[in-house]
């Protein structure tokens, strides 16, 4: 099949909430919806791991320029961990260096869990996505190669533990944003002095997005075109959390030329999502003191044709 030009693609704008499966890099799975749903421009909100299964919230059009918006969001996670066996990688795709007889109670793995709830040093992963010199990590550790990596400051807000058979750990993990779950394997499988690595991982949640929202490659295989685009989230769907503010026609004129401007509403100092009076969503702003709104990031929609 030939590629189709730019010119017949679709310009969708949303955000579509994917449930990717296990097998797929997180750039493979967003080509595949991407052309499935013929859209010209897309891009996904944080990497997952082949090894790992679940949430990807995927942005279209002109939500891209909202992404980082949603990769800064804090993550939650259900994950298995299996003690005793050390890897290469962390995860269950890497080679066995280490096998350690495992003699680990209850009791010692709940307070082993414990040690790791709240703000923790953590240091990333060699097989990460994360650069040194301009080369992705993982590149590197495939080459055998191995650089010093600065911990760095995450959050677990929550950690629970689901189940323990003895060897296998199941956990529900509820952190912030840049932290590695395989990280998490390799450091309390040392606190338990027997090693960890991660056999399953699937994330369940992006900040207000759940799993149980999102759906997958054979239910929007299935679907036509109408349904496909009804999948979709509006623009403004992944920054709830931000405060709002609402523009008169006369103040959006001027705010989309990039110029300070004055809304009726109140609102504290920081990020706001913009709306004009009529309710249409037209981007980003800084609020400031005195009522006053300055562009943050511009969406190109109708509305600033007017």
């Amino acid at each position: 099949m030939s590629r189709r030009s730019k010119s017949h693609l679709d310009a969708i704008d949303g955000i579509l909430l994917y449930d990717k499966e296990i097998g797929l890099s997180s750039n493979r799975a967003l080509q595949q919806v991407k052309r499935l749903l013929n859209a010209r421009k897309a891009g996904h909100t944080g990497s997952l791991d082949p090894l790992a299964s679940g949430l990807l919230p995927i942005c279209f059009g002109e939500a891209t320029k909202l992404s980082q918006y949603l990769l800064d969001s804090d993550k939650r996670y259900l994950t298995t961990f299996k003690l005793g066996e050390t890897t290469t990688t962390g995860d269950g795709e890497g080679e066995v260096v280490d096998k350690t007889p495992v003699n680990v109670t209850l009791q010692q793995l709940k307070q082993g869990i414990a040690r790791f709830t709240g703000i923790i040093e953590q240091i990333p992963p060699m097989y990460s996505a994360l650069k040194k010199d301009g080369q992705p990590l993982y590149k590197l550790a495939r080459q055998g190669i191995e650089v010093e990596r600065k911990p760095r400051s995450v959050e677990i807000f929550e950690l629970n533990l689901i189940s323990f058979d003895g060897e296998s750990v199941e956990l529900d993990v509820h952190c912030s944003k840049g932290f590695y779950i395989r990280s998490l394997a390799v450091d309390l499988g040392e606190e338990l002095g027997c090693g960890a690595h991660v056999t399953k991982l699937r994330r369940t949640a992006v900040g207000k997005f759940l799993i149980e929202d999102s759906i997958g490659m054979e239910d929007l295989s299935a679907m036509n075109n109408l349904e496909q685009h009804e999948q979709l989230l509006p623009l403004d769907a992944g920054i709830g959390a931000m405060q709002a503010v609402s523009l008169s026609d006369d103040a959006s004129y001027y705010f989309f030329q990039g110029q300070e401007v004055r809304t009726a509403d109140d609102a504290e100092e920081g990020l706001v999502r913009v709306y004009l009076e009529n309710g249409d969503f037209i981007g980003i702003g800084v609020a400031l003191s005195g009522h006053r709104i300055k562009p943050k990031r511009l969406l190109n929609t109708n509305a600033d044709n007017h």
